[in-house]
C-alpha cells in the first residue's frame, strides 16, 4: 500500500510539472503577450514606471504559494495599494485571455 502511494504521489507530481513546464513562456512570448494586452505602458522588467518592475513584482511574492491565484485576480480586477497609490485598471478577459495571463504570471514570477 505504502508503494503505491508513493507511486501516485510521484505520477502526479510528474503531470504537474509538465502542466507548469508546457505552460512557461520565453522572453519573446511574453514580450508578445505584453504588448497584445498594453502591459507594457505602465510596466517593465527590471525599471519602475507607472508601475512596478515585474522583477520587484517577483521579489515581493517569492515563496508564497497563493501568488499565482493573487496575481491573477489583481490583474484581472484592478486594484491599488500594492505597490502604492496608483491604481491599476482592471484587464478583462477580453485584453487578455485566462490561459494567457496565467503564463504571464507565472513568467512575472520566475523573474
Amino acid at each position: 500500500m505504502k508503494t503505491r502511494l508513493g507511486v501516485l504521489t510521484t505520477a502526479t507530481t510528474l503531470a504537474f510539472s509538465g502542466a507548469v513546464l508546457a505552460q512557461q513562456l520565453d522572453a519573446g512570448q511574453a514580450e508578445g503577450l505584453m504588448t497584445k494586452a498594453g502591459c507594457q505602458a505602465c510596466h517593465a522588467i527590471d525599471k519602475k514606471m507607472v508601475g512596478p518592475a515585474y522583477k520587484e513584482v517577483a521579489k515581493k511574492y517569492k515563496g508564497d504559494a497563493k501568488a499565482p491565484e493573487t496575481l491573477f485576480q489583481k490583474v484581472r480586477a484592478g486594484g491599488s495599494g500594492a505597490f502604492g497609490p496608483v491604481p491599476m485598471p482592471p484587464n478583462p478577459p477580453t485584453k487578455i485571455g485566462d490561459d494567457d495571463l496565467k503564463k504571464l504570471v507565472a513568467w512575472i514570477l520566475a523573474q
